[in-house]
């Protein structure tokens, strides 16, 4: 028996087409949080949980961005007050802690930290990429902008905002 031959066929035009379009983005899910006057949001993979604003324990000589600490089943998390610099109202306290955790590298545990939001709006999900060159220069721990509803949302950069927002490791 003599071993066939398989010849390749040409692409047609409209295949070529096709390979030469760009790939579309891969889709990004978002929660989405008001803080004080502002809109935020961190990437679901961030994000632990949210919870209702729980009872905290205040820290002596605490910095006065760092609202207290509350246990979540065994794990005590730093409550981080982020609108602290974008104009919270003193008389309106928040109603929810964002859980986030960042990845510990090497033998560091993961590192736990909430952010106090005054409203969760949602997640929401899009392929469009984040807004970088409108990201406010002034807020390192933000890493661009997301179009939400005809509105815009800090995105906010977990590692980033541990860094601009030190808190003990307890």
């Amino acid at each position: 028996m003599a071993e066939e031959q398989q010849q390749l066929e040409p692409l047609s035009p409209e295949a070529e087409q096709l390979e030469l379009l760009p790939q579309a983005e891969p889709e990004r899910q978002y929660c989405l949080f008001r803080a004080g006057r502002e809109r935020f949001c961190f990437s679901v993979l961030d994000v632990e949980e949210v919870v209702e604003w729980p009872n905290l324990t205040k820290v002596p000589l605490a910095p006065s961005f760092l609202m207290g600490i509350f246990n979540l089943r065994g794990s005590i998390v730093p409550v981080v007050d982020i609108a602290l610099t974008e104009g919270r109202r003193p008389d309106l306290h928040p109603k929810h802690v964002v859980v986030a955790s960042l990845k510990g590298e090497g033998d560091n545990d993961d590192l736990r930290i909430g952010i106090a939001a005054d409203e969760v709006i949602g997640t929401c999900s899009t392929s469009e990429p984040l807004l970088v060159d409108e990201a406010p220069s002034e807020m390192p721990h933000c890493c661009g902008m997301l179009r939400h509803e005809d509105r815009m949302a800090l995105a906010l950069n977990l590692k980033k905002l541990t860094e601009t927002f030190p808190v003990p490791v307890i």
